[in-house]
């Protein structure tokens, strides 16, 4: 059985039938899965060789689940590989999409990633801070996605990448909710994935910078398990009423059980689908 998100992504790796992304390694009786340095859709391919954080659930489900329609202006904030930004442009054929990401190796591939793909010229990365950014920039976005850092505490990595990402050091979600509320144009959307606690205080402390949600997806892994993430959907102003619905990953016991909903958000993705 599988109790959390990166033993699902496991599980999907293996199930990625035509191209592996994922190689398990033996080492004496023992055996270790790592993430291959490149992981291919069915329209176009990531490279992740210079990303802390490779390809993973939640980014895919955020790509898939984010609201498209009638948006002409999106950003990505905090792109990593590109991956979410690229997914969107698959989805809608005349969204301009920006990915903004500090950290200068991730920038630079999901950069080249992005150049690589038949989406290139929707597609457009930006080194650079949030803060700074949101400083600067007059754009206004009717699309804001984020697969933020989720930790506001506990031990720090020994790996400083992955401390920056993982935890909100560079960006805390204080400084998100800040730069989102002046980013968004006024019938704008804001989609994030967090897990399931951190998702009910970001709830809760948006409302202090005048958003309110719109939508709420409970993930979770089985039927019988607890709620693992939440994906959010937020606007500007004030409001108690939201759409609420729930999205599970396996229908059974089985690793290549999905649940026909899973399916149905992923498929023009995912090569097993």
């Amino acid at each position: 059985m599988i109790s959390n998100f990166g033993g699902i992504f496991a599980e999907i790796c293996k199930n990625h039938d035509k191209i592996k992304p994922c190689k398990i390694i033996k080492k004496g009786n023992k055996e270790k899965m790592e993430i291959s340095d490149v992981f291919r859709f069915k329209q176009f391919e990531i490279y992740q060789d210079k990303c802390t954080m490779k390809v993973n659930t939640d980014g895919v489900l955020l790509g898939a689940w984010s609201e498209i329609d009638d948006r002409k202006q999106a950003l990505d904030i905090g792109s990593g590989t590109g991956i979410i930004a690229m997914m969107l442009s698959q989805r809608s054929p005349s969204l301009m999409i920006t990915g903004i990401e500090i950290d200068e190796d991730a920038y630079l591939q999901a950069r080249s990633n992005m150049q690589h793909s038949k989406f290139s010229e929707r597609l457009f990365a930006v080194h650079s801070a949030l803060q700074d950014y949101a400083s600067i920039t007059e754009t206004r976005f009717d699309l804001i996605i984020s697969n933020p850092p989720f930790f506001t505490g506990g031990t720090f990595s020994s790996n400083e990448n992955k401390a920056n990402v993982r935890h909100t050091i560079k960006l805390s979600h204080a400084d998100l909710l800040l730069s989102v509320k002046k980013l968004l144009s006024p019938e704008g959307y804001f989609d994030l994935i967090l897990p399931y606690i951190e998702g009910l205080r970001f709830i809760e402390m948006a409302g202090k910078y005048d958003l309110s949600l719109k939508k709420m997806t409970e993930v979770r892994s089985r039927e019988n398990k607890n709620i693992e993430r939440l994906l959010l959907r937020f606007r500007h102003g004030h409001g108690s009423a939201f759409d609420q619905d729930e999205l599970i990953i396996y229908n059974g016991v089985g690793v290549k059980d999905y649940s026909y909903e899973f399916q149905a958000l992923t498929k023009e993705f995912y090569l097993f689908m």
